[in-house]
């Protein structure tokens, strides 16, 4: 609004290329994905020209089917080469996505679970697939597949 109250101003609808554009932000909650797959959940405080972000209030949110838990992690510094996807988050949509909320012993145990099955398909896949001869062994997964 502008200052008379009338409606948005011009200045409201100017758009910042870059991480300047992280400056409209600030002190907003956050969503951000990183590269690793972590999800972190927290307001924005500040930024710098590399996109590096600091976070406060910060949750880490696990998410494994439509289960999810948080873990409390306060103040959080982000190196922008990480960050994959960021967006703001709306908590009043939070309880429409039909996710059961349960405690982080929980979800750790259900990744823990869900790490391990995939984990093991994974490497079922791989072995199908080289024993078809549609996959071929590296160097260095054959040095360490070997027994000495």
């Amino acid at each position: 609004m502008n200052s008379s109250g009338a409606g948005p101003s011009a200045a409201d609808n100017i758009y910042f290329p870059g991480t300047v554009s992280l400056l409209q932000d600030l002190d907003k909650k956050l969503m951000v994905l990183l590269r690793d797959g972590r999800v972190l959940i927290g307001i924005l405080r500040s930024i710098d020209q590399f996109a590096n972000l600091v976070l406060h209030r910060t949750i880490e949110r696990i998410h494994v089917g439509k289960k999810y838990g948080d873990i409390p992690r306060g103040v959080f510094i982000v190196r922008g080469e990480n960050v994959v996807l960021l967006g703001e988050f709306d908590e009043s949509r939070e309880c429409m996505a039909g996710l059961q909320e349960v405690g982080v012993n929980e979800i750790l145990e259900i990744q823990r679970e869900d790490t391990r099955i995939r984990r093991e398909t994974e490497d079922r896949r791989t072995r199908a697939l080289r024993e078809r001869g549609l996959l071929q062994y590296s160097l260095v997964e054959s040095a360490h597949n070997e027994d000495f």
